[in-house]
């Protein structure tokens, strides 16, 4: 398990070479963040540097992406914590008001932030940015919907992406990286061998948590598959067959320490969801995560209570 911050600072690093026109911004969070690694700091007197210090300047930080963008040649990706996203919203809406290709990259993506507090813990945040036409959010699982995600991004020319990153651990659930399957938005990640009894839609680190559920609930005799959903836009533009195959017909409960604004787009109004009714708290995120029911257990129970009434 590791941080989905961490892999992509990975290949953040890894594009210093391969793409040098890739230039970060960060705002004064280079340890928390990591994406800095290798790339030297472009000051007044070294212009080759390929990491700016933006300072504690979100707003800044986000117009100067959206400048480098419309003048073209380097390709900006803009680091900090998704609490913070609101000081660069003016910036990023214009960035997808104008089809300008910018990264945004966020860490801290849920309650599973530490003691920071509900300050740090952006539970509203990804609904807001979901609203946003033209903008894709990716919440990826792992590393490998990590590397995928950036894949898009980078291919991506009509618009921006934004990441939405964990600091806690994520469990490794794809190890079979022969398609990308992040660019269909949600896809079938563990079916069942026969027919559906449940379906459960996670995205980020609580598709582990489904994993979890899943094999809980086979020990019950229930037969859960798991659709992992790291971006609702891309989901949104599949054929509408693929988007029943991959949801099913059989009850839906989704998973996400975040509000609920917004799921009512996939499910109906006898499926559940599972995540924030309002601000977090300021604990260590397995206690959180107890603490406001975000649990395998509360999955099994609530996927008992929806096949027996």
């Amino acid at each position: 398990p590791r941080p989905t911050i961490l892999s992509s600072g990975d290949i953040c690093d890894a594009l210093t070479e391969i793409l040098p026109e890739t230039l970060v911004l960060c705002a004064d969070l280079e340890a928390p963040t990591n994406h800095k690694r290798s790339r030297p700091a472009f000051t007044a007197d070294h212009h080759a540097g390929t990491y700016v210090h933006c300072g504690v300047r979100e707003h800044l930080m986000g117009a100067m992406t959206c400048g480098i963008a419309a003048h073209g040649g380097l390709r900006p990706i803009n680091v900090t914590y998704l609490a913070f996203a609101d000081y660069e919203r003016p910036a990023m809406r214009m960035a997808a008001l104008m089809g300008l290709p910018g990264i945004f990259v966020f860490s801290h993506d849920s309650i599973g932030v530490g003691s920071n507090g509900p300050t740090h813990q952006p539970v509203e945040i990804l609904a807001s940015f979901r609203a946003m036409p033209n903008m894709h959010v990716f919440r990826p699982a792992d590393a490998t919907e990590t590397a995928e995600a950036w894949k898009l991004a980078l291919e991506r020319r009509d618009g921006p992406s934004m990441f939405a990153l964990s600091r806690q651990d994520a469990a490794q659930v794809r190890t079979d990286r022969s398609e990308n399957l992040t660019r269909y938005g949600a896809y079938i990640l563990r079916d069942t061998e026969g027919p559906r009894d449940i379906t459960l839609l996670a995205t980020g680190t609580e598709v582990g948590l489904a994993l979890q559920a899943q094999a809980d609930l086979k020990q019950a005799g229930i037969a859960a598959a798991i659709v992992s959903m790291p971006c609702w836009e891309l989901f949104a533009q599949q054929p509408a067959d693929y988007q029943s195959a991959t949801l099913g017909t059989a009850p839906r409960i989704a998973i996400e320490a975040a509000s609920p604004f917004g799921w009512q787009q996939w499910l109906r109004p006898t499926d559940v969801f599972i995540g924030m009714e309002g601000f977090g708290a300021s604990a260590q995120a397995p206690v959180l995560y107890d603490h406001f029911g975000i649990t395998p257990a509360r999955v099994v129970a609530t996927a008992k209570d929806l096949l027996t009434h």
